[in-house]
């Protein structure tokens, strides 16, 4: 065959890994593990475009590095199939949201196998799968038996089309970002994971997690600890039982300071105060417009302060007298109160006090709103505490509410029984799972779709026998995607969640990709998990994942996000058919640095083509000399011109240099996810073989170095070249120090900063052996001719440079 047809080649070599299960992973063998994990994915309608399979690429040249370096691998693939996409379709085409779901798996599946990707299929999950999530039922039991999980009326976003609460991350601009609607907070039955119960052990361990300290840092924001205090500012004339305003403060040494406080508009004094407000219209407007806004919108640091002053309600500073001040222009300590959305209800007491002095954020809004900025002298911030105020640890994390008004999630083990109150199901009983119906709709009354299946819905209680009904909230989608790394060790294991020396064996996961859209949320609620599982003896490690990689996004040749709404979407289908899968993968490494953003060019992608013809075209340059630079046939075949003395030069193999610093280059990028500098450098050395030609044994090396890169052509090749064993069961190559280090080094002579002429010297060369041999060069010399040389510099010990006159 003498063009690359991948056509033929790619999907007869995938045929032949899977009928040979070269990529199953053998448990427990006796030499190092690696575990390397993709954040799975959630199979929409839409399929694959070219952006999604960066990540995949990436893993799956480093795992099948790590597997040519001796190591067992596993890398696993499994489908996060749960969620509102696929209930929403469900509802509008009147079909079973299972149905969408295994008609996406499917055709996510064809679109990721055939580029090639080494997963062992054979450990494949899929959350929506009930002998997978009988065992994320199993974890939450074992949390509501120890006291993780209550139940509680909680403020959600509600969308009200949708009808269902959504997460923070489900919204844009305070829309849903599924149908357009605007949300609004609803109060509904929630059950809840006491995830701040973890607050200290997540936040400790963060240090000694190898992940990026952008991601880290974003852990460290959301859970937010702080030390501080809880100080009481009493209510001016309070015509209410509540006569104070407690508020929390990591700066007790700025009371003297304070010249405003300001609270959440969603706190509940605010409304037992209207009766004193002078200006409520004012005020109810403006609680009802922050409703629409997002936690993330309403704390952004560039976004601009807003609020509304509760007029005719005044607070005292508890370091003043209020006998002393009895109105405002004469006091110090009476401060006016104001309600801003930079405030949140749930974090502290949903009340501050401003020092607009020493809190920039504070002297922003004084600023808008011409409020006063007092400078003061600090007092011992210990002293302040034990005078006034409780001292107090908060934190930014809330507890986790765990329930989602819909029917596509996994069923939550309760029942609630009129007499017993809410019972577990026993464990026997596992997995609830989801009633069988053709379709279904929303109810309108915000509970989920399964409150009106009556007949799942009534059941007996495990307690006492008597007339209960199950929960019919469900859980969210992130459920499933909190624990699932640890199911691929045991993926088939009926009665336990995992074996325990299969864990111990593969725990924790050596390496996770994917993308930083689950920077914060999936990342604390993993490790939430996981802790409280090693807490319960479930796994050997208190972290999950040792370390983290995330990959940029690819935007589509216009720079904007792919999308069909702009028309820019790519499909890997139709680039593999046209180019090939190899071409692919060597272009989406070679683009640019893993973890940034970058746009597709359709034209760029030729090169990455080129440079695959050139590795097969080397065939046909394959010298039958055992080695090319130390023969005299070979050394004519690399072009080497003669010495003075009419013989040839004895110089290094630069190839055999080049090929040493090739292995060397490609082992350290692919350990430090530098993927398109090591695509460059075999660019480099392939370029130089195909000038020079090469050796067979040194042609093995080249394709075993490319082998994770471009499986298929590789594969192709190896097996041309007379080897039954796969490429991909091979040894990795090995560089030898000593032929790394050149034994010659060209010298290039400059005067007057224009070139004219070079020679080889012995690296390491001093300045005055150097000039000696240039002034002898007969091309060099004759512009030295009746010249005098004003100063000469010896330039990275490579350059020559002479000034004359």
């Amino acid at each position: 065959m003498n063009e690359y047809n991948h056509l033929k080649i790619e999907p007869k070599w995938r045929k032949k890994w899977d009928k040979e299960g070269i990529n199953k992973t053998k448990d427990l063998a006796k030499v190092p593990k690696f575990f390397v994990l993709d954040m799975f994915p959630y199979p929409s309608g839409a399929g694959l475009h070219v952006g999604h399979p960066r990540g995949y690429i990436a893993t799956d040249v480093y795992s099948r590095f790590k597997r040519m370096q001796g190591f067992n691998v596993l890398h696993p693939m499994g489908w996060d199939a749960f969620g509102l996409p696929a209930e929403n379709y469900a509802i509008a085409n009147k079909i079973h949201p299972e149905i969408a779901t295994k008609k996406n798996i499917k055709r996510f599946k064809e679109q990721i196998s055939i580029i090639g990707l080494n997963y062992d299929w054979s450990r494949e999950i899929n959350t929506t799968d009930p002998k997978y999530y009988k065992w994320t039922q199993w974890i939450f039991l074992q949390m509501f038996k120890k006291g993780l999980a209550y139940e509680s009326f909680e403020p959600i976003n509600w969308c009200p089309s949708c009808k269902t609460g959504l997460a923070n991350e489900d919204l844009e601009d305070g829309k849903c970002e599924r149908c357009g609607s605007m949300v609004e907070k609803k109060p509904m039955r929630q059950w809840v994971l006491k995830i701040t119960d973890y607050a200290d052990s997540l936040l400790k361990d963060i240090d000694d997690l190898n992940w990026p300290e952008s991601i880290k840092e974003s852990q460290w924001n959301w859970i937010g600890r702080s030390e501080g205090a809880l100080l009481k500012f009493k209510i001016e004339k309070s015509n209410i039982k509540i006569k104070e305003i407690e508020v929390f403060t990591t700066r007790p040494d700025t009371l003297f300071g304070v010249t405003y406080l300001v609270l959440a508009p969603e706190n509940k004094l605010v409304f037992k105060l209207k009766s004193q407000i002078k200006n409520w219209p004012a005020v109810e407007k403006y609680i009802t417009e922050t409703k629409t806004k997002t936690e993330i919108e309403r704390t952004a640091i560039n976004k601009s302060k807003t609020g509304v002053c509760l007029e005719g309600v005044f607070a005292i500073n508890p370091v003043y007298n209020e006998k002393v001040y009895p109105n405002q222009s004469s006091s110090t300590g009476r401060v006016p109160v104001w309600i801003s959305d930079y405030v949140l209800a749930d974090y502290g007491t949903g009340a501050v006090m401003a020092v607009p002095a020493h809190d920039e954020r504070d002297f922003a809004f004084a600023t808008k709103y011409n409020l006063p900025v007092k400078e003061i002298v600090l007092e011992d911030k210990k002293n302040m505490i034990s005078k006034y105020g409780k001292a107090v640890t908060k934190y930014k994390l809330k507890d986790w509410v765990f329930s989602r008004q819909r029917y596509w999630g996994e069923p939550i083990p309760l029942v609630h029984c009129e007499k017993c109150g809410v019972v577990a199901v026993p464990e026997k009983d596992l997995p609830v799972k989801l009633p069988k119906v053709k379709f279904y709709e929303p109810t309108g009354t915000g509970e989920s779709p399964l409150a009106v299946i009556t007949k799942w819905v009534n059941t007996k209680c495990p307690k006492c026998g008597g007339k209960a009904k199950r929960e019919t909230n469900t859980m969210p989608q992130w459920a499933g995607s909190s624990w699932y790394y640890l199911r691929y060790i045991d993926p088939k294991n009926s009665k336990v969640l995992v074996d325990k020396k299969k864990e111990k064996y593969w725990s924790p996961v050596d390496l996770y990709v994917g993308g930083t859209e689950h920077a914060t949320r999936h990342l604390i609620y993993a490790r939430f998990w996981h802790k409280f599982l090693f807490d319960i003896g479930v796994v050997s490690n208190k972290e999950p994942f040792i370390q983290l990689k995330n990959q940029g996004m690819i935007l589509g040749s216009d720079n904007r996000k792919m999308s069909k709404r702009w028309g820019n979407v790519v499909n890997p289908d139709e680039v593999v058919k046209n180019v090939g899968a190899d071409s692919l993968r060597v272009y989406e490494m070679f683009m640019g640095p893993f973890e940034q953003e970058i746009a597709w060019s359709t034209d760029n992608m030729v090169g990455s083509r080129r440079f695959l013809d050139k590795v097969w075209k080397l065939k046909d340059k394959i010298s039958t000399a055992p080695n090319p630079s130390l023969s005299k046939e070979g050394r004519k075949l690399f072009h080497l011109p003669p010495s003075d003395e009419g013989g040839l030069r004895e110089v290094d193999n630069r190839f055999e240099t080049l090929l040493h610093k090739t292995i060397k280059k490609v082992t350290e990028d692919i350990l430090n996810f530098n993927f398109n500098t090591a695509i460059s450098a075999f660019m480099i050395l392939v370029n130089l073989a195909e000038k020079e030609g090469i050796s067979k044994n040194d042609y093995e090396v080249i394709l075993k170095l490319l082998a994770p890169f471009a499986p298929h052509i590789t594969e192709e090749l190896w097996a041309n070249l007379g080897h039954k064993k796969s490429i991909h069961l091979e040894s990795w190559p090995k560089y030898d120090e000593k032929k790394i280090i050149s034994k010659k080094i060209l010298i290039v002579v400059q005067i007057n900063g224009k070139v004219r002429g070079s020679f080889d010297m012995p690296a390491g060369s001093i300045q005055e052996e150097v000039e000696k041999v240039a002034l002898a060069q007969k091309d060099i010399s004759k512009w030295l001719l009746g010249k005098e040389i004003k100063k000469k510099m010896f330039l990275k010990g490579r350059i020559l440079s002479l000034l004359v006159d």
